[in-house]
């Protein structure tokens, strides 16, 4: 992704490189094209007004009252409303003898300007010459044509024009080559971003759930827009993820129970194997409530393991609802109250009144069940389990305290592993798959669970929930 992306930024740099190019070549010779199609058409005039003089035509009445005209043209876009050409014409030494815009000029020398110079001795003249050596666009544009007379050239009939007419054309015509290859550089540029937020960005996304996938942690699908390859590919890894998932589920889960399952079995076993024996009637009575105690350990486990399996088969979170998360606690508190009587420990509550949450409330019930037993069995007698809950920034914390020796560090980090069961001196050793399900449901609603040994003593185990899960 990262070189995918450094090209397209390099392509998109030289496309810009490229447009600018253009556009700088376009501009660069707007100006000198303008102003020869301006001279082109000057030619003409000249030699026109020249065939006119050689007619024995008046030019003075030519130019008669010219500026009285009216005129309105729509050219491009410059409108047109008067006339700006004019003419002056010189004897065969150069001496002016008329000019239509500066009728000062009769009588000077023009012998020396370039375009009637070069006129009279037959060859092509024109010249631009500023009106003001400051100003760049002051400039005048002089086209020469020459007077005959019986074959020989007497006299010189320039026209000129000011570049400032020309100018507004060209100036126009720079913005219009300017605004298209700005448009047409949007149109690349916005097809780029288009690209990269249709195609690439989903492609990151799904690339960062393939990873959440190979660290077999639990994502929803991503969101990935209205693409069709991109969809088409999300619901690909989806479905290879539920595949796998499912395999490895079953492979993992075949394993470890067959391994837990061996303690038990074998205690049955020996213990039934044991009772066809002549014996005592009170280690007959010990025997048989070992068969009893090791059947309901097998039972529980399965049940625990089919209640793992159902919610780790959750992709997402499911049937969820608003509820109030402190009544849900004080309810599985108050159904916990004959199993913390039978083991002597006092179960209490620092919950508040009302926290509004927005989750599955069963889900978040049984974790609440698990870690309140866990607080129990490694709980002495006359013990105090805790339940409390705390709102933090962003969070909802649910807490169980006890006041047991306190889990070992080394077991803290292994807690939420499957079958991993930590030895209790006062209760002995649980199936391990408690705290695997508490840690399911907090993943769930994006939350985490952590399990730590407190500096006063006991166990402190969390549900940390997220509040933006809570509905508006």
């Amino acid at each position: 992704m990262r070189l995918t992306r450094v090209t397209l930024l390099l392509i998109t740099l030289i496309m810009g490189a490229g447009f600018y190019r253009l556009s700088d070549y376009l501009l660069e010779d707007l100006e000198t094209q303008t102003l020869q199609a301006t001279e082109e058409s000057m030619i003409d005039a000249a030699h026109i007004l020249a065939n006119l003089v050689e007619n024995d035509l008046d030019l003075e009445k030519v130019f008669e009252r010219i500026d009285e005209r009216k005129l309105s043209a729509k050219i491009f876009v410059i409108a047109k409303k008067e006339i700006g050409l004019n003419a002056y014409l010189t004897n065969q030494n150069g001496t002016v003898l008329f000019d239509s815009g500066q009728p000062g000029n009769v009588g000077k020398d023009f012998s020396k300007w370039s375009d009637v110079y070069k006129t009279l001795r037959g060859k092509y003249g024109a010249r631009s010459t500023r009106e003001d050596e400051s100003e760049s666009d002051s400039s005048v544009m002089f086209v020469g044509a020459p007077v005959s007379k019986d074959g020989k050239i007497v006299g010189c009939l320039s026209v000129y024009k000011s570049q400032k007419d020309v100018l507004p054309f060209v100036q126009a015509r720079r913005r219009t080559i300017i605004w298209s290859v700005a448009l047409i550089g949007l149109g690349i540029l916005a097809l780029i971003i288009a690209v990269f937020i249709w195609l690439f960005r989903p492609i990151g996304k799904l690339t960062a759930y393939a990873r959440a996938i190979t660290r077999s942690e639990r994502r929803p699908r991503p969101q990935v827009g209205l693409g069709r390859e991109v969809n088409t590919l999300a619901n690909a890894l989806h479905d290879m993820r539920e595949s796998l998932e499912g395999r490895q589920y079953a492979e993992r889960y075949i394993q470890t129970l067959t391994h837990e399952l061996k303690s038990p079995l074998a205690a049955i076993q020996g213990a039934a194997e044991l009772l066809n024996e002549e014996m005592p009637q009170i280690d007959r009575a010990k025997f048989v409530d070992n068969i009893r105690n090791q059947t309901k350990r097998c039972e529980a486990m399965i049940h625990q393991l089919l209640e793992l399996s159902a919610l780790e088969a959750q992709s997402h979170l499911e049937n969820s609802h608003q509820f109030n998360l402190a009544a849900c606690g004080r309810r599985q508190l108050s159904q916990l109250t004959g199993l913390a009587e039978s083991a002597g420990v006092t179960l209490e509550s620092d919950i508040p009144e009302n926290l509004p949450y927005f989750g599955n409330e069963p889900l978040l019930g049984s974790a609440i069940t698990h870690l309140l037993e866990n607080g129990i069995q490694f709980s002495p007698k006359e013990g105090i389990v805790l339940l409390s809950a705390v709102v933090h920034d962003d969070r909802i914390i649910l807490l169980v305290r006890d006041q047991g020796n306190g889990i070992p560090d080394f077991a803290a980090k292994k807690a939420f592993e499957r079958f991993y069961s930590f030895r209790s001196e006062e209760r002995g050793k649980g199936n391990g798959l408690g705290l695997t399900f508490v840690q399911e449901v907090a993943e769930l609603h994006q939350g985490k669970a952590r399990i730590s040994r407190l500096e006063e003593g006991g166990t402190e185990a969390a549900i940390e929930l997220p509040i933006s899960l809570t509905s508006t």
